[in-house]
């Protein structure tokens, strides 16, 4: 951790990072970084030539609460992602095949977990300390309408999805809360990726369809946390119920304006707690039960993205504007002129089953707005995490059988405020702000004796890096 934290201080005091790469994400810091001879990066050129690419991302977060959660503090956490990718047809003539593979370097520790104990963790990089397997698949092209990825793999970055919202920190903003805390272990998104077939399929022009079939626990079931069970990302479960996810995006130009509308929908084959009642049918906090949850067969999910160009300076490049309505929206998209985009995200699953039942969020990013930084951009984000009817009656329950005015959840809220600064090739830094409001729906503070007092609103200020080489 010291060594890690020495090389921080060195690239000019690197403390935290955005988990989009956003201007930099085709950039690589190795024409300048200090530690790495210009003999590696030469090599690594020469192996990417041959269909071998190798490469890595480093991402530091300082943050700390100066208000609210269950006690203040700040605390540092990094992400180290060594990344290989061998082009078949490149390196054995085997067209349109690729293999991908990935292994993250986890150290720190989170401010959800230590200080906040809110739902949508602050860091996207969040997670327990550990070295681990994250991605491992082979993906096939079949001309360019079809493409079949199978092995382990996340399926953060393509369901549920828009471009805007990977200017933004918080772990919501990545895989949604909704999914998060409904699915077993968070589903197959970091740390955790799944063993599981997607298939992708350009069905015209502007509508593309995605499908996917997932082990539906990343992590063997059992006590504690999931990340502690899955054995270093070596695990490769297939034994599980399965998880199947399937969403259509359809492309749009509104008034010379891009944008695009995905409907989708999961179901998961498994079994679940539910959210209020026990085996006998009697409420989990009735003391003449046994408290263990009743089981439900079957879950699922409805989800909807919208996202949308606002503004394009005139004189864009067409696919600068294209980009910036959702393709790949991001800093890139300002070499060419100013753009604004937004995005809108909602979901809905059962409430006697899952903790959340309905979700939404939005944001609006601004690219090139700053003079003399046409690659940096900033925004605005909020989202809102309903808690379930079903979990809600359980705190009405646990009122009623205990006497005790214990706080009734309802939802979490969250609004985060980021600037993103092109420093250099490759290094983005970006300061935020978040104000998390009731974290957990409202649960009593674990420092209150008497278990009655909510944790507090909680107000986040932050710092994050990546560097990409």
């Amino acid at each position: 951790m010291r060594r890690v934290l020495a090389a921080y201080s060195v690239l000019a005091g690197l403390v935290m990072t955005s988990p989009a790469f956003a201007g930099a994400k085709d950039e690589t810091s190795a024409d300048w970084i200090p530690f790495v001879p210009p003999s590696v990066t030469k090599w690594r050129d020469e192996m990417a030539e041959k269909g071998l690419s190798l490469g890595w991302t480093y991402i530091g977060d300082t943050i700390g609460n100066v208000s609210g959660g269950f006690r203040q503090g700040a605390i540092y956490q990094g992400r180290l992602d060594v990344g290989l990718d061998a082009d078949l047809e490149k390196l054995t003539g085997w067209t349109g095949a690729r293999i991908h593979a990935n292994v993250f370097q986890i150290h720190g520790h989170g401010l959800t977990h230590s200080n906040i104990g809110n739902i949508a963790p602050v860091s996207e990089i969040e997670a327990l300390p550990d070295s681990r397997l994250y991605e491992l698949y082979l993906e096939q092209s079949f001309g360019e309408k079809f493409w079949l990825k199978v092995g382990q793999q996340a399926a953060d970055t393509e369901f549920f999805d828009s471009k805007t919202d990977d200017l933004f920190v918080n772990g919501t903003f990545g895989w949604p809360a909704i999914k998060a805390s409904n699915l077993p272990a968070g589903g197959p998104a970091p740390p955790i990726a799944v063993m599981g077939v997607r298939a992708k399929a350009q069905l015209a022009d502007n509508v593309t369809a995605f499908a996917a079939i997932f082990n539906g626990n990343p992590s063997r079931p059992g006590p504690g946390d999931p990340q502690l069970r899955d054995n270093h990302g070596l695990a490769f479960r297939v034994q599980d119920s399965p998880w199947l996810i399937g969403q259509v995006q359809f492309d749009y130009s509104l008034g010379g304006l891009p944008g695009n509308v995905t409907p989708g929908a999961w179901y998961h084959t498994g079994e679940f707690d539910d959210q209020r009642f026990s085996l006998e049918g009697l409420s989990r906090a009735d003391p003449a039960g046994s408290g263990i949850p009743r089981k439900l067969r079957g879950n699922y999910g409805i989800f909807g993205v919208l996202e949308q160009t606002l503004y394009s300076a005139p004189g864009s490049k067409d696919k600068a504007v294209q980009d910036a309505g959702g393709k790949d929206a991001g800093g890139k998209d300002a070499v060419n002129g100013k753009a604004v985009t937004a995005f809108l995200r909602a979901a809905y699953s059962p409430p006697d089953r899952n903790l959340i039942d309905f979700y939404v969020d939005s944001g609006i990013q601004f690219v090139g707005f700053v003079p003399g930084r046409p690659l940096d951009r900033f925004g605005t984000a909020v989202a809102y995490m309903g808690i379930s009817s079903a979990a809600r009656g359980l705190d009405r329950d646990t009122q009623i059988f205990t006497g005790k005015p214990t706080p009734l959840r309802s939802f979490e809220g969250l609004l985060e405020i980021i600037y993103e600064a092109h420093v250099r090739p490759g290094w983005l830094m970006a300061p935020y702000f978040q104000y998390i409001y009731r974290p957990s729906g409202g649960v009593p503070s674990p420092t209150d004796p008497l278990g009655i007092a909510r944790i507090g609103n909680a107000a986040v200020f932050g710092l994050t890096n990546t560097i990409k080489f």
